[in-house]
């Protein structure tokens, strides 16, 4: 069971993002609270402009929700080991990706729902944003390690 150490927060999170995919979370749901919001906000706003931030909203949440998802795969994958590796990546984005596609599925059988490539590809692109951002942190980690003085080193500074 140590392995649910690992993975428990990713199980988690695609619960998550199942719940999303219900019928609470279909856009005429949503609308219901993000457009008389925005109204509210930008009273002047016309209804075509309410309805594309709320559009531009909904797709912004599935980036980050796979964003999110891509980072805690990757945690799960990587265990106790340490760094980067291109196969810790590829594997949670397989599995981001292959997640993204049940996912989509399953909307077809909500009614208030239904499934899109084009979802499943902005699920994609934003666990790829979370593996390359997973990355840079990874690799500005390692050279500020090999830039600190070792603990056993005679240049250490006290």
């Amino acid at each position: 069971m140590q392995w649910l150490r690992w993975w428990w927060p990713a199980l988690a999170w695609a619960g998550f993002v199942v719940v999303f995919s219900t019928d609470s979370f279909s856009g005429e749901h949503t609308a219901r609270i993000i457009i008389p919001f925005l109204h509210w906000l930008f009273p002047r706003a016309q209804w075509a402009t309410l309805a594309l931030v709320h559009l531009l909203i909904r797709k912004g949440a599935h980036v980050t929700e796979y964003f999110i998802l891509s980072l805690l795969l990757v945690r799960g994958i990587r265990g106790a080991r340490h760094g980067w590796r291109i196969e810790w990546a590829i594997g949670a984005l397989a599995i981001a990706a292959g997640w993204a596609g049940l996912d989509e599925l399953h909307q077809a059988f909500v009614p208030s729902r239904g499934a899109s490539m084009i979802d499943v590809l902005i699920d994609a692109c934003g666990a790829t944003a979370g593996q390359i951002a997973f990355a840079v942190a990874a690799a500005l980690h390692a050279r500020s390690a090999a830039r600190r003085p070792a603990v056993d080193s005679p240049h250490r500074i006290i």
